[in-house]
């Protein structure tokens, strides 16, 4: 860890994955307020559209920026394969993946709101829906892949992110008018597994004695199981 501490690289890392989880999850929130129709009386639901948009570009740059630091840092056996194709990182292979996984998915948000006038706007919400799925990828990587998952603070940001995306989820069900039962009870459904899901596998991974081993030992198996 003192390794850690003296190289500037891995504090760029940490750090950029960090906001960029922030940003993603103000826009997944934003995103789940505008589809109940809210905007706050001193702001149009215009100006809550464009805040969407541009935490959303905003997110993807602090990513790429996350992704260049951690290629950059010689600490870890990462290449630039393993910022495109998921579950091609020698290190903590199932982690890494994921965010390789949640990039993409924002990726492709982003490349069809460039082209959804010629795409067709069905096309583009469906696509438009992967960057929900994006989210508890993002928190799932963070958490299985930081090395300072077990410090206090950044424990509590996962927390508070995904309370707010709960809160969220929560005041669209209380404010959803009538119909759409079936993604009404996706919805709910949802929002009680994630949180339970992620109580589980931080109290069993990231903050149980060892998981630094186990995490890394699961790279093991990928790339063995890969070999046959």
């Amino acid at each position: 860890m003192s390794a850690l501490l003296d190289n500037p690289l891995w504090f760029a890392t940490r750090a950029t994955g960090s906001i960029a989880l922030v940003l993603l999850t103000a826009t997944v929130v934003l995103g789940i307020a505008g589809a109940g129709r809210y905007a706050p009386t001193a702001v149009g639901r215009f100006e809550v559209a464009n805040l969407h948009r541009n935490l959303s570009l905003l997110c993807l740059a602090l990513l790429a920026a996350h992704i260049g630091t951690a290629l950059a840092d010689s600490y870890v056996p990462l290449r630039w394969i393993s910022g495109l194709v998921p579950f091609a990182s020698p290190y903590r292979t199932l982690w890494v993946g994921l965010g390789t996984v949640a990039f993409d998915l924002l990726l492709a948000v982003a490349v069809t709101s460039a082209v959804r006038l010629r795409i067709g706007l069905r096309r583009w919400k469906a696509t438009h829906w992967l960057a929900y799925a994006a989210w508890p990828i993002a928190v799932f990587h963070a958490a299985g892949t930081g090395t300072d998952t077990k410090l206090g603070a950044q424990t509590t940001l996962y927390v508070l992110c995904v309370a707010a995306v709960l809160l969220a989820c929560w005041w669209r069900l209380y404010h959803a008018g009538p119909g759409h039962v079936a993604a009404r009870a996706w919805i709910a459904a949802l929002s009680v597994v994630v949180p339970l899901a992620f109580y589980a596998f931080m109290v069993s991974g990231p903050l149980a004695p060892g998981w630094s081993h186990r995490a890394q030992s699961l790279a093991a198996v990928s790339v063995v199981a890969g070999r046959r």
